[in-house]
């Protein structure tokens, strides 16, 4: 390894001083120092340095050094010897401890100083090899021993001990290492903050870095969704609310003639899936004003005030772009009731609600900006939100009636094919509670089966499945099992033979013993229009026909043999019955309505203090009422089976061969044997499987 060798010299002047001269890496440094002589004698002492330590580790050194010599090390200022081992003078030259503990032995050791608790030893010996001249070297010890000690008394040898101490420059790096980091990251964070808000009062709001407070509302000032009132079919009522509003952006003079002046806002009310959302995007491509659209959940963060901030922020772009529109989506998730939460209420959501009224309808006002908000939680919503001036109107879109499934069945149905004998009115009629996102997903579901099976055209087979699909699950593996069959076969016919039996029961539209989802089998009924209103009767026939499983396992097998399949069926008839009593007011105890509507409520709570605002007599009355119209159901639907046990057989056995009857060929083996009443009997169009 390559070394620099450096003289010092220090000799004692009669004038008190002492000249330094340095040769420090190959250069020639001449200081001057008001150091004091202590003595005539001169020392000489020679420092050999290594050139392969670390880059960090030299520039200390050397800073270190310089210092010290200069006049600005502060032990040198005050004349104190340094307690460094490092700043001894030693040179590179060490000797081992076995080396030391034999010149110990010799009586060659003059002085020991004591480094590093004990750990280094700066030992002045006389060396042989130097013609008996006193030479300094460093030793590692392996511990402070008493016994190393008590030899050193015994030798008379002076020794001492020096406490570590920290020095001017060292003290100096660490306080800048200690201080960097944090300086550091203060300072990119602000610069940040600076930068991403654009100064204080910027978009994002002062205090809220990286964008937190800017609103996350996608803009378009010249909306292209591709949906156009054209798309939309079944809501014509809600679709004619908007065609006014769209109509007062084009043509407002029309309107301000006379005084109108345009809805602030607008709120759509519905189940999921009836097309809220599209008649947003009909609006926004048919206005031609810029369209902001945001969903209610964006605006809620952990951060307190981010979500006041955003809706601040919102509408600023929307006062700078007016007249324009702001849809906000799924609006329950920010405009909840305010004071239902648990500890009061007082919380984030409730401070971006405030923020959202003062928008709406505030001191300022919001001229040229309509908002158009959706939810199927409007129960929910803050009364405050709901008033006019803020949500002018409030519109319905519910599930379509057969006339409104009819339309939106032909609106998806322009890009498909389809076999001749397809009728759009009869999927219609089949799909009864179906909303227009269930429609569309029908038509795609008999499109991708009609791709599997490699038909260029969906036919009636397609959709027949698709609709079980939908609607039970997946189809399953045929049951193989002959008494698992058979007694599957007699449950689903009974269903079927009490329901057409029972005046007021929709019409069988198929009976098969196809598994889908957890069903083994499943009967079919189709009403003859939408079920708007229903009659008492009616609701009775649909108890009875739930019934006629069971009854069918009672009657044929046994009251021993009766299975598990009828849980489904229990679990909705006594739902049906229990409603009769409480909600319809179709039982004995008159026609009260005997549920508050506090327990028709989605929370918890409320639910369970209508259930005990009741008293213990009334909700015994109930329960007993509840169990008159079981019972009396099941009662006839016993009668039935009993009555018809020839008809049963005969249509098991053709269903356990065909394993799948539609309702013309049921009632067609079925009046054979028994008159079907009046009001049940169906033409035989009016019945067939979708074609």
């Amino acid at each position: 390894m390559a070394t620099s060798s450096m003289c010092l010299a220090a000799n004692s002047m009669s004038n008190g001083k002492v000249r330094l001269n340095k040769e420090i890496y190959g250069k020639f440094v001449n200081l001057s120092s008001g150091i004091s002589s202590t003595g005539g004698r001169s020392r000489r002492i020679t420092v050999a340095a290594s050139l392969g330590q670390k880059q960090n580790e030299g520039r200390r050194g050397f800073l270190k050094l310089l210092l010290g010599n200069v006049g600005l090390s502060l032990p040198t200022l005050i004349g104190a010897q340094s307690a460094s081992a490092d700043d001894q003078g030693v040179s590179s030259s060490r000797m081992s401890y076995s080396r030391f503990l034999e010149y110990l032995d010799k009586d060659r050791v003059q002085k020991v100083d004591l480094f590093e608790n004990g750990t280094i030893a700066i030992v002045e010996a006389i060396s042989p090899e130097l013609g008996n001249r006193v030479q300094k070297v460093r030793v590692q010890l392996p511990g402070l021993s008493q016994e190393l000690l008590q030899k050193f008394r015994e030798k008379n040898i002076d020794f001492a001990a020096h406490n570590a101490q920290e020095e001017p420059g060292s003290l100096l790096f660490n306080l800048i290492g200690n201080l960097a980091f944090p300086l550091i990251l203060i300072g990119g964070l602000f610069l940040l903050s600076r930068r991403s808000s654009g100064g204080l009062g910027g978009p994002g709001g002062s205090g809220f870095p990286f964008g937190i407070g800017q609103s996350k509302a996608k803009f378009q000032m010249e909306p292209n969704t591709g949906v156009t009132f054209d798309d939309v079919a079944g809501v014509d009522e809600a679709k004619q609310d908007f065609m006014e509003v769209v109509e007062f952006l084009k043509k407002p003079e029309r309107f301000t003639a006379v005084g109108a002046r345009i809805p602030k806002g607008v709120l759509l009310i519905g189940p999921p899936g009836t097309g809220k959302t599209l008649l947003a995007k009909a609006i926004a491509g048919e206005a031609g004003v810029p369209f902001f659209s945001i969903s209610g959940s964006e605006f809620v963060e952990m951060f307190v005030g981010v979500g006041a901030s955003r809706v601040r922020d919102l509408f600023k772009k929307a006062k700078e772009n007016a007249p324009c529109i702001v849809f906000v989506d799924e609006i329950d998730a920010v405009g909840r009731q305010r004071g239902t939460g648990i500890g009061g209420g007082n919380d984030e959501r409730e401070q971006t609600l405030n923020q959202l009224l003062t928008e709406m309808d505030g001191f300022e006002g919001n001229t040229g900006i309509i908002v158009i908000a959706a939810t199927n939680r409007a129960d929910i919503l803050d009364s405050a939100l709901l008033r006019p001036g803020r949500f002018d109107r409030q519109v319905t879109v519910d599930v379509p009636d057969v006339r409104g499934r009819t339309e939106i069945l032909k609106v998806h149905a322009t890009n498909k094919k389809f076999d001749g004998d397809i009728s759009l009115e009869v999927i219609a009629m089949r799909t009864p509670g179906f909303s227009g996102a269930d429609l569309a997903n029908l038509l795609n579901e008999a499109a991708i089966l009609a791709g599997r099976r490699g038909k260029t055209a969906i036919s009636s087979k397609e959709v027949d499945d698709s609709i079980d699909r939908i609607v039970a699950g997946m189809e399953g593996t045929v049951m193989t099992d002959g008494r698992s069959k058979s007694l599957v076969a007699y449950h689903e016919v009974g269903h079927a033979i009490c329901g057409t039996l029972t005046p007021g029961h929709d019409a069988v539209q198929k009976v098969t013993l196809v598994p889908r989802g957890q069903a083994r089998g499943l009967t079919w009924f189709i009403p003859a229009d939408d079920p708007t209103l229903i009659s008492k009767q009616q609701l009775f026939a649909r108890i009875v026909g739930g019934l006629g499983g069971r009854a069918a396992e009672e009657i044929i097998f046994g009251e021993a043999e009766v299975t598990t399949g009828a849980a489904g069926d229990l679990q909705q008839i006594t739902g049906l019955a229990k409603q009769m009593v409480t909600t319809f007011g179709m039982s004995e105890i008159g026609p009260w309505s005997l549920m508050d509507a506090s327990a028709q409520s989605a929370d918890v709570i409320m639910r369970m203090m209508a259930r005990n605002s009741m008293s213990e007599k009334l909700a015994e009355d109930i329960d007993t009422a509840v169990k008159r119209i079981s019972d009396s159901a099941y009662e006839i639907a016993l009668s039935h089976i009993r009555n018809n046990r020839e008809a049963i057989d005969k249509i098991v056995e053709v269903l356990i061969e065909k394993e799948t009857l539609t309702g013309d060929e049921f009632r067609a083996i079925l009046s054979e044997f028994v008159e079907i009443p009046a009001e049940n009997r169906v033409p035989p169009a009016k019945s067939a499987v979708p074609a």
